[in-house]
């Protein structure tokens, strides 16, 4: 079985504006920005043998005030750029009620069936507590990029770091002392 680290979007692969105290998805591809470092986290951690996965809610399509058409420009972009395997994307709002929006680990199982991912040795990198949640309920270790966001906090990550970089340090670490 394969090993896999899911990543958040926004807010972990790209800058995520704020707005009222809470991370925004860009508008499409002209607004996004990929954070500083991640192209280099990404590399390193592809060379470590993971399959990069981004699993990510967008809500907005369903709220009516992004076009799905937007975000998958955004992806296509994002394609482009970075070492991505897949992109898994939840375009529902909580009032939905599905099974892939985080914090349910939908994505993440949908992923590994698809790519026969074993969870118990994969990683959910996120920003928001509805990331490590996912992580958690997939039975991933879940590892918080902390910025102040006016919402809940992550309960329990198992690494608490400032970027994507500090988290593909962190991972690899993980795997030097499991050999």
């Amino acid at each position: 079985m394969q090993r896999a680290v899911f990543l958040d979007r926004d807010g972990v692969i790209n800058l995520a504006p704020i707005r009222h105290g809470k991370p925004q998805s860009p508008a499409g591809p002209d607004d996004t920005i990929i954070l500083p470092g991640v192209p280099q986290a990404l590399a390193e951690l592809r060379a470590a043998g993971f399959l990069l996965i981004v699993a990510t809610n967008q809500p907005n399509v369903a709220k009516g005030l992004q076009s799905r058409e937007s975000v998958e420009a955004i992806h296509a972009l994002l394609r482009r750029q970075l070492p991505l395997d897949a992109i898994k994307v939840c375009y529902h709002d909580d009032r939905d009620g599905c099974l892939c929006r985080k914090p349910k680990p939908g994505m993440l199982l949908e992923a590994a069936a698809e790519f026969d991912i074993d969870l118990s040795r994969s990683f959910m990198v996120g920003d928001r507590w509805r990331d490590v949640a996912a992580g958690h309920a997939a039975g991933c270790r879940s590892i918080l990029v902390a910025y102040d966001y006016d919402e809940p906090p992550a309960q329990n990550p198992d690494a608490v770091v400032a970027s994507l970089s500090d988290a593909s340090r962190w991972i690899r670490a993980r795997l030097a002392e499991e050999s």
